[in-house]
């Protein structure tokens, strides 16, 4: 099993900063891709940022040239560095690892940009 944990989110004005970490522990060499996911209240959760064994990275169109994931091997964890937010950011964001046959999530951290 993988726990994932989150952590750095907040409250931020437009045009911000957040830096988001995800802690992952357990069989960590079961996992292929690790990503980030927001939902928006009312919105299904949605992919934002993820990153492959391999080190390759995909963006949605929305977050591009904004935010960066990033992953420190040693420590196991995952960041998402978010600039120049935008109230359309608000969200819970999610870590979730593919585990190949199966996936797993972390509790959710509030991301929340005030106009």
């Amino acid at each position: 099993q993988v726990q994932l944990v989150e952590s750095g989110g907040g409250l931020v004005q437009a045009g911000g900063s957040l830096r988001l970490s995800c802690a992952a522990s357990g069989s960590i060499a079961s996992i292929n891709i690790m990503g980030w996911y927001r939902q928006a209240p009312g919105k299904q959760r949605v992919l934002v940022a993820n990153i492959l064994r391999d080190g390759n990275t995909r963006y949605v169109d929305s977050v591009k040239g904004r935010f960066t994931i990033s992953r420190d091997i040693a420590k196991n964890t995952v960041y998402l560095q978010m600039n120049s937010l935008k109230p359309e950011d608000t969200a819970v964001y999610y870590c979730g690892a593919d585990l190949g046959l199966s996936a797993a999530w972390g509790p959710g951290t509030q991301v929340t940009v005030s106009a």
